[in-house]
Parts: C-alpha cells; structure tokens; sequence
C-alpha cells in the first residue's frame, strides 16, 4: 500500500479534485474508465477537466487545453495512468510531453495491457518526474466496472432490492407496490443514471409491466434487457413500447416461438438475442456479451429467482438493500428466492460499505465478498 504521508497536503487536495472531477462523467464513459485530470503551476490550478465519454477527448487534452502555454513546467495530477497507444484519440502520454510537464502524480497504473506501465515509461523516458499511487484505492473504487470489464470480460453487476423489515419483496399475493418509499425509489433511479444497463427476468415484466427508464429530469435511460428463456413476455409491454431510444433486448433460448422473435424484432430499438439453449438462457454468456457491446455495469432489478441464479454463478459485486420500515408476515417472496444454502457456515459474506437512512428507508450498500461459483 502507499504511504500518502509521501505526499503533500497540497498533492492530496489536487489529486482529490481529479478524482471529483472524473465522477462526473459515472454512468457515461463505458467501455472506457472514468478519469480525471488537473494541472497546476505555482499553487494555481490553470487546467482541469475529464473524460465525458468514449470516442471523445480524455481528461489530460481537456486540462491541457485549459492550461494553454502555462502547462510548461507545471505538475498534473491524473487518477488513472495516461494512455500510450493510439484508439478513438491520440495518446495523452505525448500529449503531455508536448506541452512540456515538469512533474505528474498519477493515482493508479492502468490495468489494459494496451496501456499497463507504457504510459508511465514513455513519460519518464522524457524526462518527466512521474509518481504513482497516490489515493490508488478511492481511483479503483471508483473504476471498479471498468477494472473487471478488462481484467474478466465481465460486467460489475449490482443487485439492488426493495424489501420490508422481515426480508418480503411482496406479499402472499405478489403485491409490491411500494415496498420503498418515493426517496428510496429516487435514489433507485440515480442507480438507473449511473449504470450502463438494467436486467430483469421476465416474471418482473409480467407482473409489474415496467418501463426501465430512469425518471430523473436530466438522467439517462440504461440499456433494458430481459432474460426470457420462453418469450412469455406479451407484445404490448410497456418496456417494449416506451418511447425510450436506448436499445431493449430481449435474451431468449430455442424454447422461443420463432413467430414471436420476428415480431419482436420489427419493434424500435428492440433487438432479441436467441442463445443456442434448450430452455434456459445461459447467464454468463449474457453478462459477458454485454462487454463485448462496451457496457460495463449492469444494474440486476429482477426478482429472487433470477438473482438467486446470479449469486449460484458467483456474478454479483455489490447489493443496494433498500429496507423499508414496514412488516407483512406470511410466505411472500424473498430477494433471494432463487438461492438456496443449508449451512451457515456457507453463507455469503458481505463487507458493507455504507448504511443510511437519508431516503426513509435503510439502505444498505455492501460488497460481495466471496461467492458460490457453479456451472452456468
């Protein structure tokens, strides 16, 4: 780990801003990570700015277009290394010894082995101070979806769920309307905001006949997919009809009505991925052909059933529990209806990064710490 002591208050301030800058643009840069940059000569910062998303220019050409001449000399504080290679744009990594850098705080190595350590090689081959590590873990925290998009081919899937002090997500009678209150759902939509795609299970849609949009006044739709290995879901659903622009996909097997796919695929941004399975839609194939699209968070609204599958396949990071102050007894479903284990001893572990009850509700924010692997 690295010893932030190494650095000064004023390194800590400025690479703090980077970071602020870079959360900008959650929700916004997949497949590329989130950065920002700020550049700073004589206790002035003269240039900062981030990646606003992919195909555009980086956080450093942002700064450094702000800087202007004054970047000669001047110390930039980056929260992921500069990139060395050609893609959509030219390599930050030239771009800053051009402009004459003097010194560069960077929070953490970049893992794509596209870039890994070239960046920073090609900087210090110049001549320019380079130092790494600084708040290395606040910049992995908050590329976690890109991280495991490169380092595993797939998503970071969250598992967010709304349910009542004695663990239903609804009634006997599958009433679910509302468990949370309208805080909590807010917050829910944030969620929607910041992810790159949202995924139920078909149960969901036939029983609450969702939009999946988000709702927030300036927010941004995520990708709609549903997993539905039989094609029950009926033509006039609301997620198949919403005037949303975002693509609504809809993850079937063989067991589908070939009748049904094609109507489906003459609706507006409705595509149908059909998987070469009996019955069951293979659920790992699925998270990692959402990387293959560039999306690299997954935001899992779907009920018990299909988060329980999720959890068997050891493919959920981290839960939002929204629980809501209210009891109802009887046999309604739990958020893990789908997952079954006999033994406490195998339970899985979470390591909770945040409670609070600023929506109403309590919310619970944790990490995965460990899952059951299984064959998918």
């Amino acid at each position: 780990m690295i010893d932030v002591s190494n650095f000064t208050k004023d390194d800590q301030t400025y690479m703090n801003r980077a970071l602020q800058l870079a959360a900008q643009a959650e929700g916004r840069t997949s497949p590329n990570p989130l950065v920002g940059c700020v550049i700073v000569k004589n206790n002035e910062v003269i240039g900062e700015g981030f990646h606003h998303q992919a195909g555009t220019p980086h956080a450093e050409v942002h700064a450094l277009r702000q800087a202007g001449e004054k970047a000669k000399g001047a110390t930039a504080y980056v929260t992921l290394e500069p990139c060395s290679h050609f893609g959509r744009t030219p390599p930050c990594a030239d771009a800053l010894i051009k402009a004459g850098l003097q010194r560069i705080v960077i929070a953490m190595q970049d893992p794509n082995p596209r870039v890994s350590g070239g960046g920073i090689q090609r900087l210090r081959e110049a001549g320019i101070q380079v130092e790494v590590g600084l708040f290395a873990d606040s910049a992995a925290r908050l590329n976690r979806p890109f991280l495991k998009a490169i380092q595993t081919g797939l998503p970071y899937l969250i598992y967010k769920a709304a349910l009542t002090l004695d663990g239903k997500i609804a009634t006997e009678t599958g009433d679910s309307r509302w468990v949370s209150n309208e805080a909590s759902r807010h917050f829910a939509h944030k969620l929607r905001n910041e992810l790159d795609v949202i995924l139920v299970g078909s149960e969901t849609v036939l029983k609450d006949d969702p939009a999946l949009t988000c709702r927030l006044p300036e927010g941004r739709d995520p990708v709609r997919v549903i997993v539905d290995g039989a094609l029950r879901i009926p033509l006039e659903a609301q997620v198949l009809s919403s005037l949303s622009s975002v693509p609504c996909i809809i993850a079937t097997s063989q067991a589908a009505s070939p009748q049904k796919v094609e109507r489906l695929k003459e609706l507006p941004h409705v595509e149908v991925w059909q998987y070469p399975t009996p019955r069951h839609v293979p659920l790992k194939q699925l998270l990692l052909d959402f990387v293959a699209r560039g999306w690299n968070s997954v935001l899992l609204e779907g009920g018990g059933g299909l988060a329980g599958a999720f959890f068997r396949l050891g493919m959920v990071d981290e839960i939002e529990f929204f629980i809501a102050p209210k009891l109802i007894g009887g046999k309604g479903p739990s958020p893990l209806s789908g997952l079954r284990i006999d033994k406490m001893a195998e339970a899985i572990p979470l390591a909770i990064e945040e409670v609070s009850l600023d929506t109403g509700d309590l919310r619970v924010r944790a990490r995965v710490h460990r899952t059951t692997q299984a064959e998918d």
